[in-house]
């Protein structure tokens, strides 16, 4: 929520901080690029800590950060706590993935990260309409103030119901770099960011696509994407069965479908019905790779997980940006129409790539 709520709160913020939209907007590159580079970093810096004092260290974090920003007084300090925040919120997700899969039995580890990614999902559906209306209503400061308190909520629930893990040996920091430096992880870790480049280039002007294309209202496009985090939702759970049965081959699966559905939606952009249904179902596909996606990069460094599973959110990130940058040059080079296209062409190339893993865990005898 704290990551995206900001897209829908974007002009309050700029008139109270007299800035500019374009100055705003960078609130929201700067949080993406602080998970990237920052998330990492954090990660080896505490990768001796038990797991779950990280993860209440983290939420502490977190929730000071959101606290920072509900009452900066001007837009550098803003700027400030939002890279802070930004920190916890991939090393956040990358231990937290880990003590999922650790809680439960080996056949159940993607299950288990797709229940805890899930949050992700619910607060596009709920949490950021909300905040979008408490912040329309009460005030930019307010829509962070209420994502502190809910920080607050979140680490008594860790306190509460995450079990102490017991520690086990850490690998030294250059065995850890070594861990993620793998060749084959590394194409992991693009295939990943590939997906998300795909989402991000059609998403991030998806509004755009809607009423300018398609013909929707504002209030109708409002509808449609509550429909689409619905179908996140729906993706990320099943995809995270369906994971921890055929782990490389639903990735492969997952990847030709989000391909063919980005293609398709070049053409039923322009008939309402047809657009309706092919967002839902992207949607779906777009979520259904992550959590495969995650367990993979946790496997494959062993002796890392945890800062291998940050980095997969870092990779994400890098993703996101280039996706939304290259989206935006689409538009003024060849036209909002073509968007699709090129979504569906790096999915492609992520299908391949995921081919090529696939094909080199068989020559290798992995799963």
């Amino acid at each position: 929520m704290t990551e995206f709520v900001i897209m829908g709160i974007l002009p309050n913020v700029a008139e109270d901080l007299h800035v500019s939209i374009a100055s705003a907007g960078q609130l929201i590159t700067s949080y993406a690029l602080g998970v990237a580079i920052g998330a990492p970093i954090l990660a080896m810096l505490t990768h001796r800590l038990p797991q779950k004092q990280l993860l209440c260290l983290l939420m502490i974090f977190f929730t000071l950060g959101n606290g920072i920003a509900a009452i900066a007084p001007n837009y550098a300090v803003l700027m400030g706590a939002r890279l802070f925040t930004a920190l916890a919120h991939g090393t956040f997700f990358g231990v937290g993935s880990v003590i999922a899969a650790g809680l439960v039995k080996p056949g159940r580890r993607a299950a288990a990260v797709s229940i805890m990614m899930a949050g992700l999902t619910v607060a596009n559906i709920i949490g950021v309409p909300i905040g979008t209306f408490i912040g329309q209503h009460l005030g930019w400061r307010a829509s962070f103030g209420a994502v502190a308190v809910m920080g607050v909520l979140s680490l008594a629930g860790i306190l509460l119901l995450v079990p102490v893990i017991k520690a086990e040996e850490t690998s030294s920091l250059t065995r850890q770099l070594r861990a993620l430096l793998q060749p084959k992880l590394l194409l992991v870790l693009l295939t990943g960011a590939l997906g998300c480049s795909s989402l991000f280039t059609v998403f991030t002007y998806i509004t755009p696509l809607l009423e300018d294309i398609t013909g929707f209202s504002e209030s109708s496009v409002a509808l449609i994407l509550v429909l689409f985090g619905v179908g996140v939702t729906t993706g990320n759970i099943i995809g995270g069965r369906l994971a921890d049965w055929k782990l490389m081959p639903v990735m492969l699966g997952s990847f030709a479908f989000l391909a063919a559905i980005l293609a398709f939606f070049a053409y039923s952009v322009h008939i309402p019905g047809l657009a309706v249904a092919t967002i839902f179902l992207w949607g779906v596909g777009a979520f259904g790779v992550l959590p495969g996606l995650q367990i993979r990069i946790m496997t494959l460094a062993k002796d890392a997980p945890a800062l291998a599973s940050t980095s997969n959110h870092s990779a994400l990130n890098l993703g996101n940006a280039f996706g939304a940058f290259f989206g935006g040059f689409i538009i003024t080079h060849i036209g909002l129409g073509a968007l699709p296209w090129f979504g569906s062409l790096f999915s492609f190339i992520g299908l391949l790539l995921a081919a090529s893993v696939y094909v080199w865990d068989l020559k290798g005898g992995a799963r």
